[in-house]
């Protein structure tokens, strides 16, 4: 029988972390989910089974973070896939938006996955092992939303990075893509869908004329880590109903 692969996941107690340790672990993966919620990943894990394991780490940190994958690789072994998925928003007013938070945005958002995804490969390389990275972007890394500016920067970060990155890995077998969400029915979106006016707006520039839903994420980054994918690497696949495609904005 053949040895289930170690998959990591960041921001993995709800929402689109869970559903992607949800589909990885369909595909015969040994999942850990990393979260800052200690509760919350912790009842997770305890949730999605098959041996899945619960860790707390603040992703906006590079020492945690660190340390982090120095205990998973002690007490559980090497991450051959990574899922980083972690991420904030941090709505506010252009002018008047606060510098401290955008620097948390751009913490956890791009530099977390910087850190996570540098130290990961180290141990790929060392190990030999051929790996796959899957960045959470966003459609906000082609197209601005005026009140989440950090949010914004941050994800045109992660999918150059994500450039970047798969490029350096290429010729150690280390695959790195990203996944570019539209609307989907997260927390996040909670109060868009509780908003008429703002569910009719967010309708009116999606072709398929619906949210997605959160697996719908999961199943994509799950085939991004599997051998189906493994010609592709550097690239950011949207899953937002059509929306890139659409000539307007807003």
């Amino acid at each position: 029988m053949t040895e289930r692969r170690l998959a990591l996941v960041t921001g993995g107690a709800q929402g689109i972390g869970y559903a992607c340790a949800e589909a990885l672990t369909e595909d015969n993966a040994r999942v850990i989910l990393v979260d800052i919620n200690e509760d919350g990943v912790m009842a997770a894990a305890e949730k999605l089974g098959n041996g899945t394991v619960g860790l707390t780490c603040d992703m906006g940190d590079p020492q945690q973070i660190l340390a982090m994958f120095d205990k998973v690789e002690k007490e559980q072994g090497n991450v051959e896939v990574l899922v980083n998925n972690a991420g904030i928003a941090k709505p506010g007013e252009f002018l008047s938006y606060d510098l401290n938070d955008f620097e948390r945005v751009i913490d956890i958002n791009l530099k977390g996955v910087f850190v996570a995804t540098q130290r990961a490969a180290k141990t790929m390389v060392d190990k030999n092992i051929a790996g796959s990275i899957i960045n959470m972007s966003s459609i906000n890394a082609v197209v601005a939303i005026p009140a989440i500016p950090a949010y914004c920067a941050s994800k045109g970060g992660v999918m150059q990075l994500t450039k970047v990155a798969s490029l350096a890995l290429a010729q150690h077998n280390i695959r790195v893509n990203a996944v570019g969400p539209g609307s989907i029915d997260t927390a996040m979106m909670a109060g868009v869908n509780a908003n008429p006016q703002a569910m009719d707006m967010v309708m009116s520039r999606t072709p398929l004329k619906r949210v997605g839903s959160v697996r719908e994420i999961g199943d994509v980054v799950a085939f991004l880590a599997s051998d189906k994918a493994s010609y592709i690497t550097g690239e950011t696949i949207y899953v937002d109903g059509g929306r890139i495609g659409m000539n307007y904005t807003c």
